[in-house]
Parts: structure tokens; sequence; C-alpha cells
């Protein structure tokens, strides 16, 4: 039964944001934390010895960040807000589950594993940059980037920082928090339907003000994943890791960047990355049953 329940989660939890839109707005304060937690459980069952970093990570990162500023720049005279939901749909790291895709579709495990470290880490000291022109504050440059470093570099930096600490000097608490690591999926469903919840809030908020501009998001959402998807696969096939390539540049850890657009950018934004949570969960599926179906 669990099993089943496990395989559905995501339009469960996506559907119980929806439902309770209302509600869940109270535990906006925890999709943080939630992501910190996640990020320790996958840090700390990372060797950092058999991490290897090759040429075709800095092709995907830099596919990466060019992408998403790159993105902006064209749909900023479009629209400021399909610009911001479209960009930061490129900019946001690799998930913290890809490796486990990745290992179901028989790929490189470990080069995931390295890349959604550089990754996160880029995205850490990049993100506070780009957020501080595109964003919406009002302090000056400097100030802008300090404050919003506090809050991304810091929430992506500290749990791997802590990882290796608790690992070195706590062992037997290393110990304890790889056993519970599958407590991830739990925390990654419950931040889903609370930034699910707050994302369909925002569009009931602005009622058809921008209901074209939220339809456009949606099938450019699509756009982009199966782009990252495709780009990844063609990337990591001349380095001979197709797998590692398409999954570390396509499949993006969604409630992190949900987070973001509604922390720092247009909050009517996150609907591209609420989006991009179904199609890169459609494209998994079909990826994983055409891989199943190989056997």
């Amino acid at each position: 039964m669990l099993k089943i329940i496990k395989s559905y989660m995501m339009p469960i939890a996506m559907t119980l944001g929806v439902v309770f839109h209302n509600q869940v707005g109270i535990l906006s304060f925890m999709i943080p934390y939630l992501i910190f937690i996640m990020l320790l459980f996958t840090y700390s069952k990372l060797s950092l010895s058999g991490l290897r970093f090759t040429r075709m990570h800095f092709y995907l990162i830099a596919f990466q960040i060019v992408g998403s500023v790159a993105v902006y720049l064209a749909l900023r005279p479009v629209n400021e807000i399909l610009a911001q939901g479209v960009m930061i749909c490129v900019l946001a790291p690799t998930a913290t589950a890809a490796p486990v895709i990745a290992g179901m579709l028989r790929g490189n495990v470990a080069s995931l594993t390295a890349y959604s470290l550089i990754s996160n880490f880029t995205v850490a000291f990049f993100a506070p940059l780009f957020f501080s022109f595109v964003g919406y504050n009002e302090l000056p440059f400097f100030e802008s980037v300090l404050e919003i470093s506090k809050k991304v570099a810091v929430l992506l930096i500290t749990p791997f920082v802590a990882a290796l600490l608790i690992n070195k000097f706590l062992p037997a608490t290393g110990k304890v928090i790889r056993r519970f690591s599958g407590a991830s999926f739990y925390l990654w469903s419950l931040a889903l339907i609370v930034v699910t919840g707050r994302t369909v809030q925002f569009v009931i908020d602005q009622g058809m003000d921008h209901f074209w501009v939220e339809v456009a998001m949606g099938v450019l959402a699509l756009v982009v994943c199966l782009t990252q998807f495709l780009t990844g696969r063609r990337i990591g096939r001349k380095y001979d890791d197709t797998v590692a390539g398409g999954q570390g540049l396509g499949q993006k850890n969604t409630v992190l960047a949900i987070w973001m657009a509604q922390t720092f950018l247009n909050p009517i934004s996150s609907i591209a990355p609420g989006a991009y949570v179904l199609w890169q969960n459609m494209f998994n599926s079909w990826q994983v049953w055409r891989a199943r179906k190989t056997l």
C-alpha cells in the first residue's frame, strides 16, 4: 500500500496543495528548513573521495547559467513576469532526487552526484547577484546581494558543511542520518503541498489580470523542460555519460525554484517552476517506463 502511495505522491501532494491552498499558507515558514534537511540527507551520503569532476560538468553548468540569463533577456521585452518564471526554470539547481532516477535509468550516479554539488554551489553564489538585478527590492545593489546571500547561499551551502562535520566528528550521528534519509521523500511531499498551495493562492489573488502570462509560463516551462533534458543528454553523450547529463540539466529542485521565485521575484512567476514539476515528472516517468521495457 505504501509503495502505491509513493508512486502517486506527486499528484497527491499537488492536489492537496490546490484543495487546501487557504490553509497551507501558515506553513510557508517551514520551506527553507525542509530544503535544508533534504540537502543534509543528500550530502550525508556523499563520499568526497569518490567525486570526479569532468569537462561535461563544466558545459552543463555553463548552459545553466548562460541559458538562464539569455532566456530572461529574450523574454523581458515581452513580459517581465514571464521572463522571471522561465528564467528560474533554467537557473534552478539539480534535484536532490536526480541520482535516484539516474540509477533507475542505469546511469552514472557518481557523476550526477558530483554535478548536483557543483550546481547547488554555483546557484548559491550566482543567484544573489542575479536576483539583485532582477528582483523587486529597494536596497542598494551590494546590500541586496548580501541580504539574498543570507537566505540562498546559506541555505544551499550550510547543509554540505554540516554533513561533512557530522560525518567526521560525529560518525554515529551521521550513520543515523543516513539510515533515515528516506524521510526526505516525505519532506519533499510536504514542501510540494505548501509551495503548490501558495502558488494557487497567488493565481487566485490575481484573478484574470495575468491569465495569458500564466498560460504562457506553463507552455514555456514544457519547452524549457524538454530542451534541458535533451540538451543535457546530447552533452553527456559526448562523454559517454548520457543519463547523468540529461538528469543533471533537466531534473530541477523545483521546490527550491518555487521558493526562490516566491521570495525574491514576482510571486506569480512561481507558476513556471510549478508547471515544471508536472512536466519533469511526466518525462521521468516515461524514461523509467522505457528503461524497464528494454530490460
